[in-house]
């Protein structure tokens, strides 16, 4: 499997493999999940995850071949990185796999020397935390302009 990042022998041996190969993306499998189960994508078009996909750095989690679980970070591979889309299949999780996940992509040779990384999270501090993450420093610095309803345009 080309640019398999393979980082944990003992989910390796029960057939897991990680990889930013994205002809291995599963792309119906991935927009199931953000349109249908997320909470922050619901509703998002096709043709925009598509395009989403194209420009980020992506990781593609699979058993035996098979999608389970995403992660995408959008960067510049030189000061900045912003984690998002992470998810992990239900039937799939339990065994470490979204630990692994966020571990290869920290660790990840492109990303390395970066000034910021930075994502968002409703329910999954703990693990983020586990990986240096914490809450923004100085919050009055950061601004947004949030449209969710831009994603249907």
């Amino acid at each position: 499997m080309e640019n398999s990042l393979i980082a944990d022998a003992e989910l390796s041996v029960k057939g897991y493999t990680i990889s930013t190969d994205k002809q291995l993306l599963d792309l119906k499998v991935i927009y199931s999940f953000l349109n249908n189960e997320s909470y922050w994508s619901k509703g998002i078009p096709f043709e925009r995850l598509q395009k989403a996909i194209g420009n980020s750095l992506c990781f593609g989690v699979y058993h035996h071949q098979q999608q389970c679980g995403f992660a995408r970070v959008i960067t510049d591979n030189a000061t900045f990185a912003y984690i998002c889309d992470v998810f992990v299949i239900s039937e799939h999780r339990g065994q470490g796999l979204s630990k692994w996940l966020i571990k290869t992509i920290t660790n990840h040779k492109e990303l390395q020397g970066l000034r910021r990384w930075s994502l968002a999270t409703a329910d999954a501090h703990g693990l983020y935390r586990q990986y240096g993450f914490t809450p923004v420093s100085k919050p009055e610095l950061w601004m947004e302009i949030y449209n969710p309803y831009s994603l249907n345009q």
